[in-house]
């Protein structure tokens, strides 16, 4: 009885394991490329049914209305306004003289909140859930 329980535990298990790698594949077509003629540059979701999209095609960017029904073209835009972000600047750390004691920060500059911020336990990730699933579900 033991050994048929943990076999279909592990069908199951091996089943999700294949559903979700599948939807991570389905996917990734998706995703914009920057190095192509067309990018989605963004996209604001309106309503359960409407969008408006910023989209890249070769060197202009055209205003998009996306219904359910059709897609329309609202105007042109300036592209630079969408421009990429310059990559993130490190500075180097700057060892003591000895070269063997660091002066390090006591905590990270992000870390803002308690020691389970991010977690399912924190309180935080609760209510931005709440927030999330609310603002998807209420109808405009």
């Amino acid at each position: 009885m033991i050994a048929l329980t943990l076999r279909v535990i592990a069908a199951l298990l091996v089943v999700l394991m294949l559903m979700w790698l599948l939807a991570k594949a389905v996917r990734r077509p998706y995703t914009s490329r920057r190095d192509g003629v067309l990018a989605v540059l963004n996209r604001q979701q309106l309503s359960r049914g409407s969008a408006v999209a910023v989209v890249r095609v070769a060197d202009r960017a055209l205003v998009l209305g996306i219904t359910e029904q059709q897609i329309s073209l609202l105007g042109e835009t300036d592209i630079d306004a969408f421009a990429t972000e310059p990559e993130e600047h490190r500075d180097h750390m700057e060892l003591a003289p000895d070269g063997l004691h660091a002066k390090l920060p006591g905590r990270h500059p992000r870390s803002l909140g308690g020691r389970l911020d991010g977690s399912l336990l924190s309180p935080k990730t609760w209510t931005s859930t709440i927030e999330f699933l609310r603002d998807r579900t209420t109808r405009r």
